[in-house]
């Protein structure tokens, strides 16, 4: 991986909620567009190591972390570092569609709004571009005054992700986002995924290992708070070095 830049260096770090320890000593590279899946039982760490990329877990009362989390070279839970800078450049998409309860058009400008862009010809740009790079705007460019809530769950999720590009992130993160989704949504969500890997990073956790066997190039194995395994997929899946991992994606546990 000597060629692929990194997006984060994550060195030595540690989480804690109050006297539970849910990641321990954890050391990897997320690479520059790449896809990079977080696979393991419930409850091993992949949720927590996912939300502490975009300081997600300076919300939960009791959380502390030790170690450095480097992205683009500077670590984000250093003093200097200002968060909603972070969140912009690192976006989030959630397990269940979560839209506001607002147009879809007011639902995508939001954050450039939140951000200081006036300009409603810049806004309807954002608007467009933003619908047709999720797949969305030919099925929904005579509704976007109507409420997102009146669209399907797939198109609530691809709404969420058109939102989360809308501030033009640099990485996207996605926590289990077609777990609430039927087959032919979901497909429609991983082929949408494979195409933003091309301009964009991309973690997501899953519980569907045939989906980080079919959409990543990267998966990483946690167990227990900890990664036990982070290879290329297809090396992960067919020859792991960690016997752990071989009795996970075998079915014999979790």
């Amino acid at each position: 991986m000597a060629d692929k830049e990194k997006a984060f260096e994550i060195r030595g770090m540690n989480l804690s909620y109050g006297t539970f320890q849910a990641l321990k000593n954890i050391d990897i590279d997320l690479y520059k567009n790449d896809i990079t899946a977080l696979i393991g039982p419930s409850g091993c760490g992949k949720s927590t190591f996912l939300r502490s990329l975009n300081r997600m877990n300076d919300l939960v009362e009791g959380c502390r972390i030790e170690g450095e989390i480097l992205f683009d070279g500077k670590d984000i839970y250093g003093k200097e570092y200002d968060i909603i800078a972070l969140r912009k450049k690192v976006g989030m998409v959630f397990q269940k569609p979560n839209p506001f309860p607002k147009s879809i058009y007011e639902n995508i400008v939001y954050g450039p709004k939140l951000h200081g862009q006036k300009k409603k010809e810049v806004l309807d740009e954002i608007v467009e571009r933003t619908l047709t790079e999720v797949g969305l705007w030919e099925e929904i460019k005579d509704r976007l005054n109507k409420s997102a809530l009146g669209l399907s769950g797939g198109q609530q999720q691809r709404l969420c992700i058109a939102r989360c590009l809308a501030v033009e992130p640099e990485v996207i993160l996605m926590d289990e986002p077609t777990s609430a989704l039927d087959p032919v949504a979901t497909t429609k969500i991983e082929n949408l995924v494979q195409e933003l890997a091309a301009k964009y990073t991309i973690v997501t956790v899953t519980h569907n290992m045939q989906q980080a066997g079919r959409i990543s190039n990267r998966t990483a194995f946690f167990l227990s708070g900890e990664v036990l395994e982070i290879d290329d997929t297809r090396k992960l899946f067919t020859n792991p070095s960690n016997p752990k991992t071989e009795e996970y994606i075998t079915g014999r546990f979790g």
